[in-house]
């Protein structure tokens, strides 16, 4: 089994990694290490959760603080390029753990926070900046960030940066880097797109991916709930008041949903607390929804696709699929925050019957068939089937006695029992919504 120490890290990167309590490279850091020391360009497939981070900001680190010179105001030496904002700071978090010990200034950039501590940085010299490719590209027109000093370019979830339209600020910011320049990708997939991007991007390029049996980690256990779009949001409130649901997120597919089931959960589940997080909160709050979400302030998580890359919360039992993404891949994401570390996790999704595609479209993209559970309280009931008659067959006809009431159609009549029949329905309805979810002791 291979250990840290064998793969020609320095002792700082070394004493880092012991420190944080690491001292087995994952299989994507131990076949991707090696190569990107060596300065080689680099396609990397990893599921997340699998420390793919760690796999190309160590020799990045190692790499700069070898060769190292004074950073040059406004002209970074290696660029970090992250789909979200979320993401992005991860990603700079780790590379201050690892710099304790090692001269190596860094920054991260991304859209929703102020512009002037980002210009202070920037203009007193950096060697690694983190950024989102918005920001990025706002910083580049302004002539605020400048590409003549890099020698190193990386692309993190290239996938992600794929589906969010990002390819084009790719592709226009790699061709103005110096030609010399180290490429580096990283992705959970490999489709076709990603295929055709890489190269576009590298030049004799190693490939590596991290040996797997499925796509997504094996200590998730995935089901899937059928249930009818009238009893979706009750299904779930049921779900989160069982118990054992320690920490819970919850993915929707628009941004006000997030903000509505979180009220809907805190009025109708006892004992719950719950927060949103999407694209449209503002970064400083964002931050503080991870920040409280991974102190247990509260339980429940409700994000969008967006919010999802980066969520990096120890601890997550569950993820629940309250809407089932549009694009299959992002499962793949949205189930990789749960079962990390060798850690288990339970995968469920809510799935109404217009909806049955996306469910055959994410099996074929994680390579399984998804268990369907019907033991819950709002199982989809099967159509009843026509009763057909054989050929030469004639269904005799039935009679009905024609009734007339000599007081129907006065002005001021009513119909007694339909009249009935609908009180009784919103009566019912009515009781439904007042009951309370209670939390399973």
């Amino acid at each position: 089994m291979t250990v840290f120490s064998e793969l020609n890290l320095i002792e700082p990167l070394l004493h880092a990694l012991e420190k944080q309590g690491f001292e087995t490279p994952t299989p994507i850091q131990g076949s991707a290490i090696p190569h990107l020391l060596e300065g080689r360009d680099c396609m990397g497939i990893a599921q997340t959760g699998g420390g793919k981070t760690a796999a190309f900001v160590l020799p990045l680190i190692q790499k700069l603080s070898h060769e190292r010179t004074r950073p040059k105001s406004s002209k970074p030496t290696a660029i970090i390029l992250a789909p979200t904002r979320e993401l992005a700071a991860q990603i700079g978090l780790c590379i201050q753990i690892f710099t304790r010990d090692i001269k190596l200034f860094h920054t991260v950039i991304y859209g929703g926070a102020p512009y002037g501590p980002q210009l202070q940085a920037l203009v007193r010299g950096i060697d690694i900046l983190v950024a989102t490719p918005g920001r990025l590209k706002d910083h580049i027109n302004r002539g605020t960030v400048k590409l003549d000093n890099v020698q190193t370019f990386i692309l993190d979830e290239a996938d992600r940066m794929l589906d969010m339209g990002f390819i084009e600020e790719v592709q226009e910011l790699s061709a103005k880097l110096p030609e010399d320049h180290q490429t580096v990708m990283f992705s959970a997939t490999m489709s076709p797109p990603i295929k055709k991007l890489s190269k576009s991007l590298l030049k004799l390029p190693v490939f590596v991916e991290a040996p797997r049996e499925s796509i997504v980690a094996e200590t998730i256990d995935h089901s899937v709930l059928m249930v009818a779009q009238q009893h979706k949001k009750d299904l779930l409130m049921h779900l989160l008041a069982l118990e054992g649901k320690e920490r819970v997120l919850v993915f929707v597919r628009t941004k006000a949903s997030t903000e509505a089931l979180v009220a809907d959960i805190e009025s109708e589940v006892e004992g719950i607390k719950a927060a949103a997080l999407h694209g449209d909160k503002p970064q400083r709050a964002r931050e503080r929804t991870l920040r409280s979400f991974k102190r247990g302030n509260f339980s429940v998580l409700v994000a969008t696709d967006v919010a999802a890359r980066g969520i990096d919360v120890n601890g997550i039992t569950h993820v629940i699929n309250y809407d089932l993404p549009m694009e299959p891949e992002n499962y793949v994401h949205r189930v990789g925050r749960t079962g990390r570390a060798g850690a288990s996790g339970i995968a469920i999704s809510l799935c109404e019957p217009r909806e049955k595609h996306l469910l055959r479209s994410v099996e074929q993209t994680i390579e399984q068939k998804v268990r369907i559970d019907v033991d819950h309280p709002f199982p989809l009931l099967s159509p009843k089937k026509k009763k057909h008659t054989s050929a030469g067959q004639v269904k005799p006809l039935k009679k009905t006695k024609k009734t007339f009431s000599k007081n129907k159609g006065k002005p001021g009549f009513k119909d007694a029992k339909r009249t009935n029949k609908k009180t009784h329905a919103a009566d019912k309805r009515s009781a439904s919504k007042r009951q309370k979810f209670k939390r399973a002791s």
